[in-house]
């Protein structure tokens, strides 16, 4: 298993300090949940049904012609190297880990690509998988460019697989509408903008003949009953997605002062978090979790993620802690 944020309760233990102590900033997930609807209990009595209106949602919200829900993108991740036979995948990189591991766990030949090297590679690849916004660099690319790299996988019978898991506040960048392409794929998480990973779900945008492959393997009442009403609730709240927005793009720029206040000026971001390449990566991290404070640590690259704070005693811990460290480390 791959090491991820979120690991709270293995931090506990690490340094001693009680789980409710702590001020996690560590997964890249809005911090505000979306308030949960009433939930009948035929919901949890009964097998989910698949035509509740939760695809629907979805569509509308998405702006795309057809989605499968899945329990998490992290579940299509896996089951998308199912649907092809053995070749070459690039992964552009460094991004989320679990894309070049399922394809390599499944005998790809993977190669992980940096941005700049894509054009070059790109006609001796079977897939291209792309996150965009990129975790966790933060780096966002047009819909202008996807399509093009999409339109020269596509004419060797390729796949672009684009991981939309940051998109949610910046839908004009989406390539949902086009994701009926043959041999486009488009992967939305819903945890991360609407605060709710615990729920587990996710939705795949393509056409309709890999989506029902891709359903064959998911296999049948993947997503529960009670999930697929949070669903449908959140997708539908327009009033709440604008509110989503405005106070996590507010909280990802007052994070990138904070950051640059104490001479840590990240080197990407978007609306939910902010990265740090820095030598004091791995200080800062031990340095912020003795206070109770967890990030996001990436070794290979000495790299910091950011996540964000939601109230006004989160931003004064984590000035505060910056400022301690600052005195420590100047």
């Amino acid at each position: 298993m791959l090491e991820h944020g979120g690991r709270l309760r293995k931090a506990a233990e690490q340094y001693g300090i009680a789980e409710d102590a702590w001020l996690d900033l560590s997964s890249g997930l809005a911090p505000w949940p979306f308030p949960l609807p009433p939930i009948a209990l035929r919901a949890w009595a009964r097998l989910p049904e698949t035509d509740d209106g939760l695809e629907q949602a979805a569509r509308e919200y998405y702006g795309a012609s057809e989605v499968l829900p899945v329990a998490g993108s992290q579940a299509a991740i896996q089951l998308l190297p199912r649907l092809r036979r053995a070749g070459k995948v690039g992964v552009l990189s460094p991004c989320y880990a679990e894309h070049a591991e399922a394809w390599r766990r499944s005998g790809y030949r993977v190669r992980e690509v940096l941005e700049q090297e894509v054009d070059f590679f790109l006609d001796s690849l079977d897939v291209l998988v792309v996150v965009n916004p990129n975790n966790p660099t933060g780096l966002s690319l047009t819909p202008e460019r996807l399509l093009d790299w999409h339109a020269r996988l596509a004419q060797r019978g390729g796949w672009l697989v684009v991981d939309e898991a940051f998109m949610d506040n910046t839908p004009h960048l989406s390539l949902a509408r086009h994701a009926h392409q043959v041999g486009l794929i488009v992967l939305r998480s819903f945890g991360k903008f609407f605060g709710l990973a615990g729920v587990r779900l996710g939705f795949v945008l393509a056409e309709r003949r890999l989506l029902k492959l891709l359903a064959e393997q998911v296999g049948p009442w993947a997503v529960s009953g009670p999930t697929r009403v949070v669903g449908q609730a959140c997708l539908r709240d327009t009033q709440g997605h604008a509110r989503q927005r405005l106070r996590s793009e507010a909280a990802s720029e007052r994070l990138v002062e904070v950051l640059e206040r104490h001479g840590l000026k990240p080197q990407g971001g978007c609306a939910l978090f902010q990265w740090l390449i820095s030598a004091e990566a791995e200080s800062l991290y031990h340095f912020m979790a003795r206070r109770g404070i967890l990030l996001r640590l990436f070794t290979h690259n000495s790299s910091l993620r950011f996540g964000l704070p939601a109230e006004e005693a989160d931003w004064d811990r984590l000035e505060q802690a910056l400022q301690a460290y600052r005195k420590e480390y100047p």
